[in-house]
């Protein structure tokens, strides 16, 4: 069996002797970009051009650009990847859908990229537009597309690519449960991620190659344990959980790179903040000897690209008259983090499902369920925008009610909390209601309570036999997320106001908000 290597520097040497052909590759990667065109502030939102002159933004295209030449200087032998998830997340991606990502990655040259779960969001179809717009392979090997027209000629499973005299196998992976997370149509029939990398392998090898690359947007856990699973694998370029891999980095999850066996683990966590860069030596059997290197965090020592720059400007035109109008003001800032909103209550959670609740309680709705899944940044305080509230919440859901059991509430409860471990977007935030759960409970028990909110400040327990008035999101209603028990509600009606302009509306009535953590959701002991 592999064995994880958690290495204490940026140099990870796994083999004393010399290889007789060594041969070097810098690996140059992003993921989950989420269509952050511009530089983006610490909480991972809008940054305005005072902040960025100031040097208090990260990341954006036009950063991307310059570390991307840089890198390529640095190295004699480069492939530049990513690992899915640039669509979906600003009014870029709402106003352009993926032209705006297929121009700024054919501009930086990039070499092959995974489909993410995002790229599913609006359908086969605008995913087709994307790669027939890309100058690069765009690569899903765990699907199965044959019975989407739309698709059926467009991804691929793995490409080979030649660079410095050797042949690279790239391999792309997909979450499996992409058909909860996003809308790929009934025709893509997603596979176990281990088995489809290792037929792609068979097959390479038959070919004669023998270095392979996975570009995996299934996050961390699943990259860790399909390194041990399929030993061959040489590098795997992570997405999907915006994991963070640094030997320098506080918040970082583990080191650059998590070694299982001799396969490099790398994720640069997302938003265009880092620039990956992984440098590896193989031998002449193509197994990695040396791997150094660590994410170039593209903070303000990395100058914008003035061609870039004056493009994105060019881009927004459309976009600011929306995004600049100022709705209220913060009195704090509302966290949003999915590091915090996908495992306990948070701030932001309890805005977006106060504002939900407050809509429609004089329909009869009693309780609001928000997935952590569609809360997308923080909110600094001060002054609140539009184009804030847009990243928080991009992806044009709108208002659903329902009417539920307090059974099927239950269960709605269970699979929030079930995939906590993961930190999967699935975790509720409530209205209405309070919660308390345990992560050492067996699954089917985790809820230890739960109650109704009667009258301000007073509750009782759901009823399981009872009828309960609620109000999601239509992705949530529609069994996104797990939330299968929701497909079926009675009186549902799905087309509500834009969540986005549901909050904004509340945040104007409410202004200043004060950010709030009231005790919702409780974890047991």
């Amino acid at each position: 069996m592999k064995r994880i290597l958690l290495a204490a520097g940026s140099l990870v040497a796994l083999s004393a002797g010399a290889a007789s052909a060594e041969y070097s590759l810098t690996i140059l990667h992003t993921n989950d970009f989420h269509a952050r065109f511009e530089p983006i502030s610490a909480y991972d939102s809008t940054c305005s051009e005072e902040d960025n002159t100031a040097g208090e933004c990260f990341g954006g295209s036009a950063r991307l650009v310059t570390a991307v030449a840089q890198a390529r200087a640095r190295s004699n032998n480069s492939i530049l990847v990513d690992g899915g998830d640039q669509f979906q997340g600003t009014l870029f991606y709402t106003y352009y859908k993926g032209a705006a990502a297929a121009e700024m990655m054919n501009k930086m040259g990039y070499d092959a990229m995974t489909v993410g779960n995002h790229e599913f969001d609006d359908g086969p179809e605008v995913l087709r537009g994307f790669v027939d717009t890309v100058d690069f392979p765009v690569l899903m090997s765990n699907a199965d597309v044959s019975g989407e027209p739309l698709l059926s000629d467009a991804i691929q499973k793995s490409v080979v690519l030649e660079r410095g005299g050797e042949r690279l196998g790239l391999i792309g992976l997909t979450p499996i449960d992409t058909p909860e997370l996003a809308s790929p149509g009934r025709n893509v029939i997603f596979t176990e991620p281990a088995d489809a990398v290792q037929g792609e392998i068979d097959r390479l090898k038959a070919e004669g190659v023998n270095k392979f690359i996975v570009l995996s947007h299934s996050g961390y856990g699943v990259d860790l344990a399909l390194a041990e699973a399929v030993p061959e694998i040489d590098v795997i370029v992570g997405g999907h959980t915006n994991t963070l891999l640094s030997n320098t980095q506080e918040r970082a999850v583990g080191p650059y790179p998590t070694m299982v066996g001799t396969t490099a683990v790398v994720s640069a966590y997302a938003y265009g903040k880092f620039l990956g860069e992984l440098n590896v030596t193989f031998d002449d059997d193509g197994v990695i000897t040396e791997a150094v290197g660590e994410p170039v965090i593209m903070d303000a020592s990395v100058t914008e690209d003035v061609g870039t720059k004056a493009r994105i400007s060019e881009l927004a035109v459309p976009l600011d008259e929306i995004r600049n109008q100022v709705i209220g003001e913060s009195a704090g800032p509302i966290e949003g983090d999915r590091s915090v909103c996908r495992v306990m209550e948070c701030e932001m959670g309890n805005l977006v499902a106060d504002a939900m609740l407050e809509r429609v309680r004089d329909q009869g709705i009693q309780i609001a369920i928000a997935n952590s899944g569609g809360l997308r940044a923080s909110i600094d305080a001060g002054e609140v925008t539009m184009g804030e509230v847009l990243t928080v919440l991009p992806f044009q859901n709108t208002l659903s009610t329902f009417q539920v059991t307090g059974e099927e509430l239950l269960a709605a409860l269970e699979n929030g909390v079930s995939q906590v471990a993961d930190v999967a977007g699935r975790f509720p935030q409530v209205a209405g209601m309070k919660f308390t759960w345990s992560e050492a409970a067996e699954p089917g028990s985790r809820i230890v309570e739960a109650m109704v909110e009667t009258a301000p400040g007073s509750y009782e327990p759901i009823d399981p036999e009872a009828t309960y008035g609620v109000v999601s999101n239509n992705f949530v209603r529609n069994g996104g997320d797990g939330y299968a028990m929701f497909v079926n509600a009675s009186n549902a009606y799905d087309f509500g106001p834009d969540l986005a302009d549901v909050t904004a509306e509340y945040l104007a009535a409410n202004t200043p908000y004060t950010p709030i953590v009231t005790g919702r959701i409780t974890k047991a002991e």
